[in-house]
């Protein structure tokens, strides 16, 4: 039935406190209210709508969530507590102070230290050889609840840098400018951006993306000078087509603003030559559907990416600044299916391609002589590598970084000269308490349904029993890549006798761009039976307890987690959703929720009928049933910007009303924080406590 809107929001007024119980350990009941969402012909009850609250200062809606938390703190709180000792653990792994790897701007360098007692990194510049203090974030951040930071972004003349700041976790960043020889903050102050500044070569002026106000989709492109207001900053540009998002960067020529224009399956590029008083932009090729390209300019050459009619990539190279077709630009390095094209750096008689080959990342180098590939080699069964960007890139002396690890290798910056082929290690980061050797790694294909071979990699602890507690994690989505890294916080489980289980599911980008194309759109179901499938395959070849099982995902990850328990709910012992996006057709349906309209090529547009009902089989909340579900935890923070917090919000109890366990179903909201939840590295630990805390209650 339908009902009156004014009826319902009199009912949540009145109803809301007495409806929702407090007695320890019962479970809050949000009141249920009835609104009807109807598409194609089709009527969905959404009973918990009314937790909805753009503004979020609803008083009924933050009640309720604070009794989410006061009850998901008892269930915790009345257990064993693992969390005091992972959290001591976590903070004794870290260094007394780590200095990280500098970036050299005109010869003077820069760079950022963290302190074990600090939650925020201290940026630096250094200048012969002395550090001096430029930024101190701690500062503000000890005097309000949320507080990020980004990085230093000093001008070529080395006088006045930028810094952007986030004080609520929506990713609104504010630009501010600091005078590099006195660290006084300058006035100048440009508010609802990306975070992102390129700086004019002249010194006195930047240009920045502006937000769209509601969708957040950075869709304005203006330029700011020294001193000026805001208010009279020049538009350069403006992109109408909100399904694109647009990013900046600096050529390594350092000639021109590059303004990527891009969707989940299109992008466009223009171009912006730094000459004084000149802002109009080239577009160097059109948009096209189903065509993603990426360039960078060095010496008098474009060189391009791109996946024109071939999924994986071609890499290209021309010396005009204007193209009206790809087929324009000569060819360097051939498409090849094994082999996915996925980045590049130029230095001047070399190329450098970062690719993909079965799975795993590898480092190519093109003499632009012979354009014939040698491979950079890596000992590791499973591993990452990533190059690193042209700030650390010495175009004329061909030398170029890159960053490695592996699961149990911390990552490692290595600088290559590739003229003499010396390669060395020029940092790498302190871990303190580390012995590699006592963790092993293994990686495996497993067959799922339809007969493809999906990746996997674990790692625990040396030993013979694998009959130990298990944790799946895994993404699908965006082409993003599950990669085999170090990550420091699973320490403490690995040391608890857990296996960690990483699955490249079809979704990420891990095998090429087909790989993803599998798992997006009309195919996503396929993202979910990969990983239940993998999940059986690894338990059936004798890694884990099959009593033991536990999954973790986050954002669309928390997706996966949603659907892959209402596919196969008695498989999971427990489940950890992070941020999960859960309500996709009401979320997708709704052009106001931010970003939504930048995500129509990656799930569907609903007002399409045949993408509507695809997503409607998958969609976590709408296909909640009576079934026998795990324990889950679910995380989220009320002004995340990526995944609105009343998806979590109406998921949890909804998933509680309809579970035939007794297995806890939890919600801890951050009340301060964005998608990455609190700010501050020491928060973040304690949040990764928390939840390894509900795990190690539940496995043993």
């Amino acid at each position: 039935m339908k009902i009156n809107k004014f009826f319902a929001s009199a009912l949540l007024l009145i109803g809301c406190a007495d409806n929702i119980n407090e007695n320890k350990m019962n479970a809050p009941k949000p009141n249920k209210i009835p609104h009807t969402l109807e598409l194609h012909g089709d009527e969905r009850i959404d009973y918990y709508y009314w937790l909805r609250d753009d503004s979020r200062s609803n008083k009924d809606v933050i009640d309720y969530l604070k009794l989410e938390n006061k009850y998901a703190d008892e269930w915790l709180n009345n257990r064993s507590d693992y969390q005091t000792d992972i959290v001591n653990e976590l903070m004794n792994q870290l260094p007394a102070s780590e200095t990280f790897f500098p970036v050299k701007n005109y010869e003077i360098e820069y760079l950022s230290k963290s302190f074990q007692d600090k939650q925020l990194s201290i940026y630096y510049q250094r200048e012969n050889g002395k550090d001096k203090v430029i930024l101190d974030p701690n500062i503000k951040f000890e005097t309000q609840e949320y507080y990020q930071a980004g990085r230093i972004n000093p001008n070529p003349s080395n006088t006045i840098a930028t810094f952007s700041e986030d004080n609520d976790g929506r990713r609104k960043y504010i630009i501010k400018f600091i005078d590099l020889e006195t660290g006084k903050i300058l006035k100048d102050e440009l508010v609802s951006t990306s975070g992102s500044v390129i700086w004019h070569s002249n010194s006195k002026a930047v240009y920045y993306l502006k937000k769209d106000s509601k969708t957040l989709i950075n869709n304005q492109l203006y330029k700011h000078k020294l001193g000026q207001d805001q208010s009279e900053d020049g538009l350069v540009y403006e992109e109408m087509d909100l399904e694109y998002n647009m990013n900046i960067a600096k050529s390594l020529s350092d000639q021109y603003l590059i303004l990527e224009i891009e969707k989940t399956n299109s992008s466009e590029t223009k171009l912006l030559k730094f000459e004084e008083d000149v802002d109009g932009l080239i577009t160097f090729l059109e948009r096209d559907e189903d065509h993603l390209y990426q360039l960078d300019h060095a010496d008098n050459d474009f060189y391009i990416r791109s996946n024109k009619d071939n999924p994986n990539y071609q890499f290209f190279k021309t010396a005009q600044n204007s193209i009206k077709s790809i087929n324009d630009a000569e060819v360097l390095v051939s498409h090849d299916e094994s082999i996915f094209i996925q980045d590049f750096v130029v230095t001047n008689n070399y190329f450098i391609l970062e690719v993909r080959k079965n799975g795993l990342p590898e480092i190519q180098k093109f003499s632009r002589q012979d354009l014939m590939p040698e491979n950079i080699q890596f000992k590791d069964e499973s591993y990452f590598v990533s190059l690193m960007s042209n700030d650390y890139v010495d175009y004329e002396n061909d030398v170029f970084h890159y960053s490695y690890s592996s699961p149990n290798s911390p990552p490692a910056i290595f600088s290559a000269n590739l003229e003499t082929d010396e390669t060395k290690k020029v940092w790498q980061k302190e871990i303190n308490n580390l012995n590699a050797s006592d963790y092993v790694v293994k990686r495996l294909f497993n067959t799922v349904r339809d007969g493809t071979e999906v990746p996997a990699t674990l790692i625990y602890k040396a030993g013979t029993d694998l009959n130990r507690p298990i944790l799946f994690y895994g993404y699908g989505s965006y082409g993003i890549n599950t990669e085999a890294r170090f990550r420091e916080s699973i320490i403490p489980l690995l040391n608890r006798n857990f296996i960690i289980a990483y699955l490249n599911i079809r979704g990420g980008g891990e095998m090429g761009k087909s790989w993803y194309a599998e798992g997006r759109m009309l195919k996503k179901m396929n993202t979910f039976f990969d990983f239940n499938d993998s999940v059986r395959e690894i338990l059936n070849k004798g890694f884990g307890d099959k009593d033991k099982v536990f999954a973790k995902g986050g954002s669309a990850g928390g997706l996966l987690m949603g659907a892959i328990i209402n596919l196969e709910p008695e498989l999971y012992d427990g489940i950890i959703s992070g941020v999960p996006f859960v309500d996709v057709l009401t979320t997708m349906a709704d052009p106001t929720i931010p970003l939504t309209t930048f995500e129509y090529d990656e799930w569907g547009n609903p007002g399409n009928p045949d993408e509507y009902f695809y997503m409607k089989k998958y969609s976590p909340y709408d296909n909640i049933k009576s079934l026998n579900y795990p324990a889950v935890l679910v995380t989220s923070s009320l002004f995340d910007s990526q995944v609105q917090y009343f998806e979590p919000a109406k998921y949890v109890p909804k998933l509680r009303e309809f579970t035939t366990s007794n297995n806890p179903v939890l919600l801890k909201m951050n009340l301060i924080g964005g998608h990455g939840g609190k700010s501050g590295r020491i928060n973040a630990l304690e949040e990764t406590a928390m939840e390894y805390n509900f795990l190690l209650n539940l496995a043993n």
